[in-house]
């Protein structure tokens, strides 16, 4: 099975992200030298995605600037806007609804995670589960180091920044179509639908083996960035924007 159409959503604003979001959409942050969303579109479209739809709002026009109509990234960029902000399962069901083939399964990310795990993968899992959604997950990083002791309160060593026992919704699903009208007009899909299908043993989860970083603080973008300039993930000049 391939899946071949996403949906990203690019709308929101992200105070935590000043001075990066002052005038941009947090989708439009710049990481290696090229946005959050030019590292996203080249991912999809590597695995094969064809179509994607955009649920964009603030700054939508800087996101059409940057992206057209998706041809450059090999791929079909159309877009849904958000009149006010309806959060990200309104957003969800706004994009999804402008999906070209609505009884398709489709892929949906927020619009602020750059990863390179094997999504073919994902999407092999989700067909045989047979499921309404497939939700990727990372592995919990701490944002502190943590100190190691014995049980007689002896100091032995010091982890920065482990890897923790626990595993974090990495914002990448695969969604059967379905789900669409089980989204909420207005807010979170992870405050309503996605409890509800849990309960209703309609979701499984895919472990992420690969590289994954959720961009929320300007102290991510500086992480991000030497991560992938280490891996040698740099985008070409010509996904790059101006002053990054």
């Amino acid at each position: 099975m391939a899946i071949e159409q996403a949906v990203i959503l690019a709308g929101g604003q992200a105070t935590r992200m000043r001075p990066y979001t002052d005038d941009a959409p947090k989708a439009m942050v710049p990481v290696a030298g090229a946005p959050i969303l030019g590292h996203q579109l080249l991912w999809l479209a590597g695995h094969g995605v064809k179509r994607v739809v955009l649920s964009v709002g603030y700054r939508a026009d800087m996101i059409r600037d940057y992206v057209g109509d998706g041809a450059r990234f090999g791929l079909a960029a159309t877009y849904a806007v958000e009149e006010q902000p309806l959060g990200r399962g309104g957003g969800m069901k706004l994009a999804a609804r402008r999906l070209p083939d609505p009884a398709a399964d489709f892929l949906a990310l927020n619009g602020d995670v750059i990863t390179h795990f094997d999504l073919g993968d994902l999407i092999a899992r989700h067909e045989a589960a047979r499921t309404a959604v497939t939700i990727a997950l990372s592995p919990y990083r701490s944002n502190w180091g943590v100190v190691d002791i014995d049980d007689g309160d002896r100091v032995r060593g010091f982890v920065q920044s482990p890897v923790l026992p626990y595993w974090i919704n990495s914002g990448v699903y695969a969604v059967a179509p379905e789900v669409v009208a089980l989204l909420p007009d207005k807010g979170d899909h992870e405050d309503t639908t996605f409890p509800d299908l849990a309960a209703r043993d309609r979701m499984r989860a895919y472990r992420i083996d690969g590289y994954w970083r959720g961009i929320d603080t300007v102290k991510d973008v500086k992480a991000a960035t030497d991560e992938l300039i280490g891996q040698g993930r740099r985008l070409a000049q010509e996904f790059a924007v101006a002053g990054a």
